[in-house]
């Protein structure tokens, strides 16, 4: 178990779907420790296998205080969803970038757990959310990409600034 770097945009492994997981074994739990190090050490709520550069559809939520806990979900799959709203969001993964966004907030989802062991559990309010979030990165998506066109251009220029100063 450790904490690992997470990858930021515009690395091109955020726009890269997601294999499932067909192994459940002691490297799959591994990640999900290193997922969920990774979120402790933070201020995200969720976390998703390519923002730490492995390419498995396995994502973590967090949400402090919800009923639900820390949660693990491997392959999830959103069964149906009930009502939009519109919710403030950001990612680790694009820094200091906030947005408004259409999201459900309540879904009812299968996935399953470290172990293999299939579930199905109707999520509601910013788990809900985080875990459609995190959804989207296993298909190669951001936040950023349900926002404007003028406010992604903006954003796509901001970050290429940021490579060409590190490079």
């Amino acid at each position: 178990m450790s904490q690992r770097a997470i990858i930021e945009y515009p690395d091109p492994r955020l726009r890269e779907p997601c294999a499932a997981v067909t192994a459940f074994d002691a490297s799959l739990e591994e990640l999900v420790n290193d997922l969920f190090d990774t979120l402790a050490t933070g201020s995200a709520i969720g976390l998703s296998a390519p923002q730490i550069g492995e390419l498995q559809q396995v994502l973590v939520v967090h949400v402090p205080d919800d009923d639900y806990g820390p949660r693990c979900y491997i392959n999830p799959e959103i069964l149906s969803t009930a009502g939009y709203g519109i919710v403030e969001e950001s990612c680790v993964s694009v820094p200091g970038v906030v947005g408004n966004v259409i999201r459900h907030p309540q879904v009812d989802v299968r996935a399953w757990d470290v172990h293999g062991e299939p579930f199905e559990m109707r999520l509601e309010g910013m788990h809900a959310v985080c875990l459609q979030h995190e959804m989207d990165h296993l298909e190669g998506k951001l936040f950023i990409d349900r926002l404007s066109w003028f406010r992604r251009l903006r954003i796509r220029r901001a970050a290429r600034r940021r490579a060409a100063e590190v490079a």
